[in-house]
């Protein structure tokens, strides 16, 4: 464990000294750009990117460089003083807001950019129309009895041998973490669940492999798989729609978060009010997420003027 952590430190460091070398150009050479170094979640990697991209344009001084990993590992990386922003689809740790103060003299700022409904994905082909809470324990939980999907009470003619495979993010996700204490009520999952690395990976495998299942980030649905309605239990299944995410009825929606050191300053505090702002909430529709809900009239009965850095 300490060996994996020193080489994600090494990696998100060398990162950060490539990139800043790149931004400080020798005299006579094009203006030095501000560099914002922002890692983490892979759910939020598309939505990331598309900030990063759109944000040259409206501050063209400045460098949004980012990259994935998972939630655990951009916290870890924020916490070491490697990046200014953390990207992450799960609350941060007690454990990790002692590491931040131990280490850099100041709490972890949450700062929530958009939402996302968790996504119970099947192949395309796949009969089976909604799920429980208590079916997804047992299908993906250590202990848990359902095993194939006859045992959901459907003939999946595209499944020959009828056995369900679980498909599941690595631990170091904060989709994981979220997916684990929601769905699974903190249970482990079941010996042979095939961990993968990134979302996209997750909803491609399934695409392709008509007995599987997984879980995944709304934005990357396709053509080739399915998204089921769930239902915790005490009223009818609910489709993960943008308006199921915002009003809670969707069981397993969820924050996507932004974190900092301490409240952002300078050009941190400059991206992430524009991350804020109605065209940085545009981009949280565009990639398929739920944009924050849009603040009140004030007074005049006007909308709140877009930020701009």
């Amino acid at each position: 464990m300490r060996a994996l952590l020193s080489h994600r430190r090494l990696a998100v460091g060398a990162l950060a000294v490539s990139v800043l070398g790149l931004a400080a150009c020798g005299e006579g050479g094009p203006a030095p750009r501000a560099v914002l170094l922002n890692r983490g979640s892979d759910t939020m990697i598309n939505v990331a990117q598309a900030w990063a991209e759109a944000y040259a344009t409206v501050a063209p001084g400045v460098s949004v460089e980012v990259a994935g990993g998972g939630s655990g590992v951009g916290i870890a990386a924020l916490i070491d003083g490697t990046v200014q922003i953390a990207n992450s689809s799960r609350p941060v740790k007690a454990a990790e807001r002692e590491a931040a103060r131990a280490s850099q003299g100041a709490d972890l700022v949450e700062h929530v950019t958009g939402y996302d409904a968790l996504v119970v994905y099947v192949h395309a082909s796949n009969p089976v129309r909604s799920m429980t809470l208590a079916q997804l324990r047992d299908v993906f939980a250590e202990g848990g009895r359902l095993t194939r999907w006859s045992d959901l009470g459907v003939q999946h003619g595209t499944c020959p041998r009828d056995t369900i495979i679980r498909i599941s993010r690595q631990s170091s996700s904060g989709t994981y973490d979220y997916f684990r204490e929601v769905a699974l009520d903190t249970r482990d999952f079941k010996l042979g669940t095939l961990e993968l690395n990134g979302s996209k990976e997750v909803v491609e495998l399934i695409a392709h492999t008509p007995c599987a299942i997984g879980y995944s980030g709304m934005g990357y649905a396709t053509d080739g798989v399915k998204m089921l309605p769930l239902s915790n239990g005490d009223g009818p299944p609910v489709a993960p729609t943008a308006q199921a995410t915002l009003d809670g009825s969707y069981p397993i929606a969820r924050p996507l978060y932004m974190y900092t050191v301490g409240q952002p300053a300078g050009e941190t505090k400059h991206y992430l009010d524009w991350i804020h702002s109605p065209p940085g909430q545009r981009l949280v529709a565009a990639v398929g997420y739920v944009p924050l809900p849009v603040p009140a009239p004030g007074p005049s009965g006007a909308p709140a003027p877009e930020a701009h850095p």
